[in-house]
């Protein structure tokens, strides 16, 4: 294994990470003598070369004639400025333009557009998708992708009383791989996906994923997965929220996060490591319909974990393939609701007790309130026993049995999944259960 290459200057750091491994050979022994922007030899695999040119002149280009600054550097902490403090692309603008008018001199974009341009050259951009205002389809495929209408319920796939073709509603999607390759390319992250193998839980206490049942449970049905350490095991987290705060109360955003569960428990868990998967816009909810929106995602996950992707792993200097599987879901109850399909407001809501739930009813408030928690508890327990500080009773029953995958496939037989707002629905994607 080669030494790793050290950076005086930050950005060379950062393009090193975005473009794979760049050195100078300077001999046949392939032999690193200098590292830099300047030189590359890309040992990972990559599909965006023609960027690579541009990227390295914004580089290298200094912001003006005997300033340490470069151009990209300077647009990077500028947007960088932009996005913590909530800075609106007009205001971005104005700041350019001020900076142009009072140094002359300066190589700066005219416009915020041209400054995106320059940084999505880093990768890790979005793709826009459009869906149909109706909640019933992607426009995405040769069958979709060029269609004026719904092809369920003939709706217009434009918004009314434009001048242009503008898209009722589209959906952001982030692509899952090369997120994930980022991981493992860049020198900062990709010795920390080894950490849940590398360190051992002395204590027995969990304190991470890896300690707990699944993932323990999961190494032992797929031990071909468990035996490299690399590969990504991922957590989903979904919820809504409104990303203009009080100022509306109309508008929801719907996010889907992905978690990264190889890092350290102090890191994985922390926003900068959230991977965002997809934002999906509506006034409301998307209910059962997201099945139709995270599409794109569940054919990103099957194919890593059926093909896997090559990539570039920083920490060894090497290329392996890399596979992927989804463990996690994490929501409240009513995203729960939304992304398994078990409703989750009636007497049978627990998915825990499932049909052995015990069913009681709030006289006053009208709530359904879910008891039996004493029989989770070991069977000596002396809460058990105990009926004036609960239901007035002992409780004799057994925990729920856990359902099978054949209970659970048997449950789902002869459901009718029927997606879009105010559809006649003739079978719903929820559990009937009344």
């Amino acid at each position: 294994m080669q030494e790793a290459c050290h950076y005086e200057n930050p950005m060379e750091e950062m393009m090193n990470d975005a473009f794979g491994n760049y050195r100078q050979q300077v001999n046949n022994e392939g032999v690193s003598e200098q590292c830099g922007a300047n030189k590359i030899l890309n040992e990972g695999p990559r599909d965006d070369h023609r960027f690579i040119d541009e990227f390295l002149k914004d580089g290298n280009e200094k912001l003006y004639e005997g300033n340490n600054y470069t151009k990209l550097e300077f647009i990077i902490k500028l947007y960088h400025i932009k996005v913590l403090c909530g800075l609106s692309d007009k205001a971005m603008t104005l700041i350019l333009d001020l900076l142009r008018d009072a140094f002359q001199e300066v190589k700066l974009p005219p416009y915020v557009y041209e400054s995106k341009k320059i940084i999505k050259k880093l990768g890790l951009n979005y793709t826009k998708i459009d869906a149909c205002s109706n909640d019933c389809m992607l426009y995405l495929g040769d069958g979709e992708k060029y269609l004026y209408a719904c092809k369920h319920y003939g709706k217009s796939r434009w918004k009314p009383n434009k001048k242009n073709k503008v898209a009722a509603k589209v959906l952001r999607y982030f692509p899952l791989k090369p997120r994930l390759e980022r991981l493992l390319r860049c020198s900062k992250t990709a010795k920390h996906m080894r950490w849940q193998a590398s360190e051992s839980n002395k204590d027995g206490l969990i304190r991470h994923p890896r300690d707990g049942e699944a993932w323990k449970t999961f190494n032992l049905m797929h031990p071909d997965f468990a035996s490299d350490p690399r590969n990504v095991r991922l957590g989903l987290a979904t919820d809504g929220f409104n990303p203009f705060g009080t100022l509306s109360s109309t508008y929801s955003i719907w996010s889907v996060f992905l978690t990264p569960n190889n890092l350290p428990s102090w890191i994985c868990m922390k926003h900068i490591s959230f991977i965002l998967s997809m934002i999906i816009p509506d006034k409301h909810t998307p209910g059962n319909n997201i099945d139709v929106y995270i599409h794109p995602l569940v054919e990103n996950l099957k194919e890593l974990w059926n093909d896997g992707v090559e990539t570039f792993d920083s920490s060894s200097n090497e290329t392996f393939r890399m596979w992927v599987s989804l463990l996690w879901t994490i929501s409240d109850f009513h995203g729960l609701g939304i992304l398994s399909g078990w409703i989750t407001h009636t007497n049978l809501a627990c998915p825990t007790c499932n049909f052995d739930a015990e069913l009681c009813r709030l006289p006053h408030s009208s709530k359904w309130c879910f008891m039996g928690h004493r029989r989770f508890l070991s069977r000596n327990h002396r809460f058990r026993l105990i009926c004036a500080r609960f239901d007035g009773s002992t409780e004799e029953r057994n925990p729920p049995s856990k359902l099978s995958r054949s209970d659970i496939l048997r449950q789902m037989e002869n459901i009718n999944v029927t997606f879009g707002k105010g559809a006649k629905l003739n079978g719903t994607r929820k559990r009937s259960r009344e």
